[in-house]
């Protein structure tokens, strides 16, 4: 069994996930992984086919093995890694903006381990991004319900994180300590 617990920071754009683990791998002090369709959207564009998005999750899966390989070499390894987005937020774009899902998603998703995910809740106010794609409520509420099912639905422990960015900082330490 691994020492380094792998911590997933996942729910609908607009939420703080990124904010989210630069607060935590600053807290820890540790590094986290970032998500990468934003590297991939900001030099490819931000008209993606359903293609893309299988790219875009094997890009995510190399990104984050550059991460955890970089917390190994460390000469005091840390105890914890933040990753922002996994297979389940590949899932949930690809079958709500395509209506289905690659099969290399799906089988990663059942491959993949992770110790405790962080669902970010939508009660932070929704910032303009030239990434972002859903301003309004109603599919925020929706993207939110089926991350919420998904994670109930999966043996992962997870803990819900709303609340002021210092309020979210502080909900995901308490989690990290009562779960990990």
């Amino acid at each position: 069994m691994s020492l380094l617990k792998k911590i997933v920071v996942i729910g609908p754009e607009s939420t703080g996930k990124s904010t989210l683990c630069g607060l935590l791998s600053k807290h820890y002090q540790t590094v986290w992984c970032p998500e990468y369709a934003r590297e991939y959207l900001l030099a490819n564009g931000t008209k993606y086919s359903y293609e893309d998005l299988l790219t875009i999750a094997k890009g995510q899966l190399d990104l984050e093995g550059k991460y955890s390989l970089k917390i190994s070499r460390e000469a005091t390894p840390a105890k914890y890694f933040f990753i922002d987005t996994d297979m389940y937020v590949m899932k949930v774009w690809c079958e709500f903006v395509f209506g289905k899902c690659h099969q290399f998603i799906l089988n990663e998703i059942n491959k993949r381990k992770y110790d405790l995910y962080l669902l970010c809740d939508i009660d932070l106010p929704w910032v303009s991004d030239s990434l972002r794609e859903y301003p309004e409520e109603g599919p925020r509420k929706q993207l939110y319900s089926i991350y919420k099912n998904i994670l109930e639905n999966q043996h992962t422990p997870w803990v819900n994180i709303s609340g002021t960015y210092n309020e979210r900082l502080a909900n995901a330490i308490d989690a990290i300590n009562t779960h990990l």
